[in-house]
């Protein structure tokens, strides 16, 4: 692949200075200030490569992918073939939605870049991004037999070889990853989940030696226990695996800035927006019959869910897409209306959302009658997904709660979810969640579909049965053994789902129960 060629200065000049300031600006996130020296670089340097691209780059920050890809075809104007710009300009055709084009230039790059490792890498996680894996693994494979040594390349690896279901080859990956790079912590726990730990066959006392030699290393404690936990937890000794996730789960939330309070005021200002008055007034919409969004909290049985259906023929998963909040994010810009986003989301055109989801989603979708989008989130969104798309089916998950929530707690997200480390965060954010699909039930009866994780566990056939009569898709006998869909999956539950169904889910908690009382009452809740 050809080196890039950026403009370079003594720093003593003024671009290199400005760019130094810019960039200081962007790592601050003081975006009023990195916008005017941005604006300032490009009016008085057009001809600099590197002010283009950070004016790309605070786009990108603020959300604007369209004006991202304004300030990219710039730079490309002046650095023609950059494999940085093309790589910048698909992560911006991703998030426009805009996937078949960036596939196709992600083939061109994976041609130029046959003998580097580094950007085979990135392209891999760009085609990860496009849900396409089969493409990711190539890559990846291709970047780790360059340079075996990487341990970012050989996580891209194991990660593509999880998402196709490869799990002992990912397995295999990451116990070379640690062996060559012990203080690579987010692998321990990535290894952890691919399968039950057995007396025989488990890595207790390589975690707890990694523990001890990485004492004052504040970031180990949270991979580390969190692994540690796992596999404690499939040994049977629940006391120690306990004390080891309340360790790492700790030691996360240290780490993070986050208020439940934001999200629970949102959801009720969602509640409040989105009224029976809403509903009444918003008739034009969409008339696509493909859409089925499978939903809920994460842990509550909604990959369960999504793999029972796409194992029906007529049924493909395009997993947990984020495309229905960037249409709405992309249109709310769009439209001059004052307010929240919240607010501004009520007064768009239904059908035009609708329309702007669909085509970002066909581009992933491969023609089948059906599609599902599993975001888990997609709950706060319920409301305008019933008004941009009468006909889509909208499938929720509940769970025990305290199962759901033991099982958020236990689990390290690689991204979202800051509420799932702390019992009272957890607590708030359900309870302001059970509030919030209560009003969906009122403003919209009957346009949810209820499902019950613990009754697919009892009665698998029967719910089977009915989740298909409410898509209206006759029976196939291939849903019962979902765990044989062999179709790409990259959630937190991708090795769950490749196994058949089990019930050992069910009532958990009991088995910390002593530990959970603070979490028990805090929700409410009983057994």
């Amino acid at each position: 692949m050809p080196p890039i060629h950026m403009t370079t200065a003594n720093p003593s000049q003024t671009p290199d200075a400005r760019l130094a300031e810019i960039n200081r600006a962007l790592r601050g996130r003081d975006i009023g200030r990195a916008a005017q020296l941005v604006s300032d670089m490009t009016r008085s340097d057009p001809a600099n490569v590197d002010g283009w691209i950070a004016a790309a780059r605070l786009a990108q920050m603020t959300g604007d992918h369209s004006r991202m890809r304004s300030h990219l075809a710039q730079a490309l104007s002046l650095a023609p073939g950059s494999p940085l710009i093309r790589l910048l300009d698909v992560e911006a055709q991703i998030h426009i939605g805009d996937i078949r084009d960036a596939v196709i230039a992600l083939k061109h790059m994976e041609a130029e870049a046959k003998a580097d490792p580094a950007w085979l890498g990135r392209i891999s996680e760009a085609y990860s991004q496009c849900g396409n894996f089969d493409a990711a693994e190539r890559c990846a494979r291709a970047a780790v037999a360059l340079d075996p040594d990487s341990a970012a390349l050989r996580y891209a690896l194991s990660s593509a070889f999880i998402a196709t279901g490869k799990l002992e080859q990912a397995e295999d990956v990451l116990d070379k990853l640690i062996a060559s790079h012990p203080r690579d912590y987010d692998a321990y726990y990535n290894r952890a989940t691919l399968r039950k730990q057995t007396l025989g066959r488990n890595h207790v006392d390589a975690i707890r030696k990694a523990l001890d030699e990485t004492a004052q290393d504040p970031m180990s404690a949270v991979g580390l226990n969190y692994a540690l936990a796992h596999e404690l937890e499939d040994l049977g000794r629940d006391e120690e695996s306990f004390a080891a996730l309340k360790k790492g789960a700790d030691a996360r939330r240290a780490m993070m800035a986050y208020r439940v309070e934001k999200d629970t005021d949102t959801m009720a200002r969602i509640a409040k927006v989105f009224d029976a008055e809403f509903f009444a007034k918003h008739r034009n919409a969409c008339d696509e019959q493909g859409p089925i969004f499978v939903l809920g909290l994460p842990r509550s049985g909604t990959t369960l869910v999504d793999r029972i259906l796409s194992a029906h023929p007529e049924v493909e998963s395009l997993g947990e897409l984020n495309d229905f909040p960037l249409a709405l994010t992309a249109l709310c810009r769009a439209v001059p209306v004052p307010g929240d986003l919240v607010s501004r989301s009520a007064e768009l055109d239904m059908r035009e959302l609708g329309e702007a989801y669909l085509h970002r989603v066909r581009q992933r979708a491969k023609g089948s009658r059906f599609f599902i989008d599993k975001a888990p989130a997609n709950f706060l969104y319920i409301g305008l997904i019933a008004a941009a798309l009468p006909n889509a089916r909208i499938i929720h998950l509940n769970r025990n709660p305290i199962d759901n929530a033991l099982g958020m707690y236990k689990a390290l997200f690689r991204m979202g979810y800051p509420f799932s480390y702390d019992f009272d965060d957890l607590a708030k954010y359900m309870r302001a969640k059970a509030e919030l699909m209560a009003h969906w039930h009122a403003v919209l009866p009957g346009r949810v579909t209820e499902v019950h994780y613990e009754d697919i566990v009892s009665d698998q056939e029967a719910q089977t049965r009915r989740l298909l009569a409410e898509v209206e898709l006759p029976w196939n006998a291939a849903c019962l053994d979902f765990h044989k869909n062999n179709s790409p999956t990259a959630t937190a539950s991708a090795a769950q789902v490749r196994r058949p169904l089990y019930a050992s889910s069910v009532d958990r908690w009991r088995r910390y129960e002593t530990q959970l009382q603070p979490l028990i009452e805090a929700l409410g809740a009983t057994g």
